[in-house]
């Protein structure tokens, strides 16, 4: 008995010992590792990693960049039963403990004493956060200290609703996905108020193994892990078990969502993006900064879908390619298609199909694409691909099916419009409709009817700017930035031909000329030497008009005229003046050939010179960025553009209320031309438009556009650039590597269309906008043929607007028949 009493004594003792020393041990892990402890109030100041957004002038998201996708909710945000599933799959005692869980603890130390290795950590919500906010995942029992001790302090420090949500925006949850919110788009594509209780659920079971659990990756195991919390959920009284029978009937409807983004504007969006990233470095893509751009979506839209319109016009004018590929895996099943089809993405609006089948009977060919599914494509949208020869010549239009296509081709086709009748589908972006073949069968899936198309290979860019302010209304730099990520607007540097010549001008104007000072349109012949060719420029069409007053050699592009007239000027002189125009001027050259455009400037150049003109000669620079936000919705930047003003500019900086700290002051736009000659230059312009090589813009039905073609030699590049008051935009068509568009393509054939299109919704519904006449303007009759004032009662005279000191003398004599003597011609004709 003694025995027994001195065993139980040396086990109680035993007991007390291994106790203490537990406790010596732990309170030794707390005081090493108590102070290298984080504070606990660090977790309401974290800044979660979020992405980049980049928003247009009307709040319409353009994109979004960012390693980690993440878009933080607060707990109310957040459905009763989508929380409810995660406490279910992670951690059901979560109200009940104070951030450990003491029985998880167990059960994972004894698969720890019966396998040799931790198989679950007994980790807590609380004990999650700890670890993502402030540790490592390694599996070591100091980090697992660590976590036990900081769980406790923020048991002790936040509420419990306020523990979960810091765990919701934090969780990783597979493909880039951050969070809850972030994970609901990714998955489902819809926020998380919009899920069903099946979703819900395969969204809780992905902590647990982001990558093993993925529904898109794994789906057959992300069904069992949902169906088993679908099952925790009926337990613990969350659901009923006709709910958890509903949801588990469901099937798995994951698919793999990208950023739901309002506006096509993929060029802009990347000099957005360069620019932030030039401002902030690499935490520009992390730091949640929301930036707002100058451009209004539904420009940007027009101006994307009129340089692709086009493009895609161009593209037709001069013939059918031929296919993209050829495969002879025909007849073939689905899945042998889909891997064919995988080497020739899909390019904006159009999808590449293979031809399974051609009929000249029925005068159509069949045809299977992975985004469409089965279509067939009529012979009526075919009948413009005749064979493309050279950018001048095309083979005979075809007269049937097979003229154009035979099975095995791989093409492009552009998705018909659906009838009005016909339903949106649920199919993503497989787009076969499906009708009703019977009460009782499964519905048939319709052919989808399309259209012949193909990728152009011309390229293009629109810039619309305003004119006052210079902020970027809308800008495409190409026609796919899936194809290239060059972006032709701010970097081709092209010759713009004619559309320069209006800078010429400008300074002949600012010289003293006038728009009736008279200029010969006769050969200019420069004789070569050894080292040196000759020069003999012309005139488009090749015939010369003689004598020319300079409104009429502007608005007729008349190289003769423009040739003379920087003679005249002197090219350094003219170089000095674009100089003070602030057009680039390192590309262009110190010799005649300069007034018809042969210098290298970017679309972007161009588009900002007119801005000058349009809005009567004051400096602008374009610039893109409105204003940029950090997370906290604080503005860090605010664009200050340059205000135009004449005489009430000190007004404007009394009225101005008192900057933000750090932000620019006001700043008055420079003059940079003379307001009289911009003015002058206004209404020569807009001749080029009422009666010179841009007609086709009278469709416009507008009388306050002015503008000017322009095209390079053997028709390399063609350019539109026109405006009004208020809009200055550029248009340039042309190969990335130069050559020829084709002898029938020119400024008013190529780039005018594309100008016209997008200037007709840009403008739609605003009052016409035109420069005030400046004082010292004066309107008087001139003889046509000389530019000299008219006799009071010459037949022929026509109006004409001078400066009031520069106004030709009246003639002598009734001029009846008007005009001098061709020996009293000035000397400029010569």
């Amino acid at each position: 008995m003694s025995r027994l009493i001195t065993a139980s004594r040396f086990f109680i003792w035993l007991t007390i010992f291994g106790a203490s020393s537990a406790m010596l041990v732990a309170a030794g892990f707390y005081l090493h590792l108590r102070p290298e402890l984080p504070a606990v109030h660090q977790l309401l100041d974290t800044r979660l990693q979020t992405p980049l957004r980049i928003y247009s002038s009307d709040d319409k998201l353009i994109a979004e960049f960012g390693e980690k996708r993440r878009t933080p909710v607060t707990i109310d945000q957040i459905p009763e039963q989508q929380l409810q599933a995660f406490l279910a799959a992670e951690d059901s005692r979560f109200y009940e403990h104070f951030g450990v869980d003491f029985i998880g603890l167990g059960r994972a130390a004894v698969e720890l004493a019966s396998t040799g290795e931790i198989q679950s950590g007994g980790s807590t919500i609380t004990m999650q956060v700890a670890r993502n906010y402030f540790l490592t995942r390694d599996r070591t029992f100091a980090r697992k200290f660590n976590e036990i001790l900081l769980s406790f302090q923020i048991e002790k420090e936040l509420d419990k609703q306020t523990i979960l949500e810091l765990y919701l925006n934090k969780i990783y949850l597979g493909n880039r996905a951050y969070g809850l919110a972030a994970a609901s788009q990714v998955y489902y594509g819809k926020p998380v108020d919009q899920l069903n209780l099946a979703q819900m659920a395969m969204l809780a079971g992905l902590p647990k193994a982001p990558s093993a659990y993925n529904p898109l990756a794994n789906p057959e195991r992300a069904r069992i892990r949902r169906d088993w919390i679908l099952g925790r959920m009926a337990e613990l009284g969350y659901i009923t078990e006709e709910q958890r029978d509903e949801a588990r009937s469901q099937p798995l409807t994951a698919r793999y969502n990208t950023t739901p983004t309002e506006v096509d504007a993929d060029y802009v969006a990347e000099m957005a993006r360069a620019e932030m990233v030039a401002r902030y470095g690499d935490s520009a893509y992390n730091d949640g900064f929301r930036v707002t751009l100058t451009v209004n979506s539904e420009d940007q839209q027009a101006a994307t879908r009129a340089l692709q319109q086009g493009l895609e016009a161009y593209d037709r004018r001069h013939g059918y390619r031929g296919p993209a590929g050829t495969t002879n895996q025909l007849p073939g099943d689905e899945a042998t298609y889909q891997e064919v089809l995988e080497a020739y993405p899909r390019v904006e609006e159009l999808y590449p199909v293979i031809i399974t089948r051609v009929s000249d009977e029925e005068q159509r060919a069949e045809a299977w694409s992975r985004h469409l599914g089965k279509g067939f494509i009529p012979f009526e949208t075919m009948t413009w691909a005749r064979a493309y020869r050279t950018a001048n010549a095309m083979g005979p239009e075809p007269g049937r099916v097979s003229d154009v296509l035979e099975e095995g081709d791989i093409v492009y086709v552009r998705r018909q419009p659906p009838s009005e009748s016909s339903e949106p589908t649920e199919s993503g972006d497989n787009l076969a409709e499906e009708t009703n073949s019977g009460e009782n069968e499964a519905p048939v899936i319709a052919p989808v009817p399309m259209t012949l198309a193909q990728i152009p290979d011309v390229e293009g860019a629109l810039i619309s700017l305003q004119a006052k302010t210079g902020a970027i209304r809308a800008l495409s730099g190409g026609y796919s930035f899936s194809q290239t990520k060059y972006n032709r607007a701010i970097q081709a540097r092209r010759q713009p031909g004619s559309t320069f010549k209006p800078f010429i001008y400008l300074k002949a104007l600012d010289q003293g000329m006038t728009p009736a000072t008279i200029y010969n349109d006769s050969p200019i012949v420069q004789e070569g030497s050894e080292t040196e060719p000759g020069w003999r420029p012309k005139n488009s069409g090749g015939e010369f008009l003689g004598p020319t007053r300079l409104r009429e050699a502007l608005y007729r592009s008349r190289n003769m005229v423009s040739i003379r007239l920087l003679q005249d000027l002197g090219v350094d002189e003219t170089i000095a003046f674009l100089d003070k125009l602030k057009l680039p001027t390192d590309d262009l050259p110190r010799e005649l050939s300069l007034a018809l455009g042969s210098g290298s400037l970017t679309p972007m150049d161009m588009a900002r010179g007119f801005a000058v003109i349009a809005n009567g000669g004051y400096d602008v620079q374009p610039y893109l960025i409105q204003t940029i936000e950090n997370s906290q919705g604080e503005v860090l930047y605010e664009a200050s553009p340059a205000i135009l003003c004449d005489t009430n500019c000190d007004r404007l900086r009394e009225n101005r209320p008192d900057p933000i700290v750090g932000f620019p002051a006001i700043r008055v736009a420079e003059r940079l031309a003379d307001e009289q000659s911009v003015y002058l230059l206004h209404s020569m312009l807009k001749d080029v438009i009422t009666r010179g090589t841009a007609t086709k813009a009278r469709g416009l039905e507008r009388n306050d556009l002015a503008g000017k073609t322009g095209t390079t030699n053997d028709q390399k590049d063609a350019w539109f650039s026109g405006f009004n008051h208020e809009i200055a935009t550029t248009t340039w068509v042309g190969f990335d590597q130069p050559a020829t568009l084709g002898f029938r393509e020119f400024g008013g054939t190529a780039a005018l269309p594309i100008w016209m299109d997008y200037m007709s919704e840009a403008l739609a519904g605003t009052p016409e906008s035109e420069m005030a006449r400046p004082g010292g303007i004066v309107q008087v009759r001139i003889d046509p043929r000389t530019g000299e004032r008219a006799a009071p009662e010459q037949d022929n005279a026509i109006q004409e607007v001078f400066r009031s000191d520069n106004v030709p003398e009246e003639q002598a004599g009734n001029g009846l028949s008007g005009g001098k003597d061709d020996a009293n011609l000035p000397r400029n004709l010569f």
